[in-house]
C-alpha cells in the first residue's frame, strides 16, 4: 500500500512545472518535500492529493489511479492542507474543523458521534479547543493555520498531504505539530509535507525528497539527501550541518556567488 506519483509531468499556464517527478509515500512515514522556490513542491503535493492532473505519468493509491476515484471516496483516503491559509467566511472554529467530516456525510446531515469525536480529537491535537466558538476570521495567521490543519486531521484519512504546515507557527506549536505528524506515522498513516525549514526535515522526517526544476534529484534518508553538496547545487548556498544537544541542525551560512 502506498501513495505514489510515477514520472509525472505537469504544465501550468503553458510552463513546465514538474518534469518526470516521482515520489512514493508509505504508511508509517513522514516524507519531506524540499527545494528552492519554484522547484515544483506545491504542484507535486497537489498531484499526489489528486488535485492537479498530470499530462504524463500516473498518480496511484494502492496501485489504482487516483483519476479513477470520485472526489468523495478520494477525500476519505487523502487529506490535503494547502499553502494558502485564507478563510473568507466568518464561521466558528469548530464549524470549520467540522467541514473535514463532509466526505463521510452530506452537508445537510447531522453530525454523528464519530464526527464529533474526530473534530474534538483534531482540535485537541492542534491546541485550538479554547477558541472553538470564535470566528476564524478573528484569529491570527498562526492560529488559523492550526485550525485548517485540524480540519485536515478531522478527515481521519490514511494519507495527509500538507503544504508548508509549519508556516506561521510559533516555535512551540511548530514542534508540537511535527511531533503529532510523527505520531500519525507511528499509527500507520503516511504523511507528505513541503518544507523550507531543513532542520525540521532532518529531525522529524523519515525521508527527504529534494526537488530542482521540477525533478526529484535526490530522495532518501535525511542524512543522505540534506548534504552540503546537495544544498549548494539546489539552493545555491553554503550551509553547515551539525548537532545541538544531539539534535540535527542545518544552518544556511551564505549564498554562493
Amino acid at each position: 500500500m502506498s501513495l505514489e506519483a510515477h514520472a509525472i509531468r505537469v504544465r501550468l499556464g503553458g510552463r513546465p512545472v514538474l518534469d518526470g517527478a516521482s515520489l512514493a509515500v508509505q504508511p508509517g512515514e513522514v516524507v519531506a518535500v524540499v527545494g528552492a522556490n519554484g522547484a515544483g513542491k506545491s504542484t507535486l503535493l497537489r498531484a499526489l492529493a489528486g488535485l492537479c492532473r498530470a499530462e504524463q505519468g500516473r498518480v496511484e493509491i494502492d496501485g489504482a489511479g487516483t483519476d479513477t476515484r470520485d472526489r468523495r471516496s478520494l477525500a476519505r483516503e487523502i487529506a490535503y492542507l494547502p499553502q494558502d491559509r485564507t478563510v473568507h467566511w466568518p464561521v466558528s472554529v469548530r464549524t470549520l474543523v467540522g467541514l473535514g467530516r463532509l466526505p463521510y456525510r452530506s452537508a445537510s446531515a447531522a453530525e454523528s458521534a464519530a464526527d464529533r469525536a474526530a473534530v474534538e480529537a483534531a482540535m485537541t491535537a492542534m491546541d485550538i479547543t479554547r477558541f472553538a466558538e470564535r470566528s476564524v476570521t478573528e484569529l491570527s495567521g498562526g492560529e488559523r493555520a492550526r485550525v485548517l490543519l485540524a480540519r485536515a486531521l478531522a478527515q481521519e484519512t490514511r494519507y495527509l498531504v500538507a503544504d508548508e504546515p509549519a508556516a506561521g507557527l510559533d516555535p512551540a506549536h511548530g514542534l508540537q505539530l511535527f511531533q503529532h505528524l510523527v505520531a500519525l506515522a507511528q499509527a500507520g498513516k503516511g504523511v507528505a509535507v513541503a518544507l523550507h525549514d531543513l532542520s525540521l526535515a532532518v529531525r522529524f522526517c523519515h525521508r527527504v525528497a529534494l526537488l530542482k526544476d521540477g525533478k526529484v534529484v535526490a530522495c532518501g534518508a535525511p542524512g543522505d539527501v540534506v548534504t552540503e553538496q546537495h544544498l549548494a547545487a539546489v539552493y545555491g548556498i553554503r550551509a553547515t550541518l551539525g548537532r545541538v544537544d544531539g539534535l540535527p541542525v542545518v544552518l544556511p551560512v551564505s549564498p554562493l556567488v
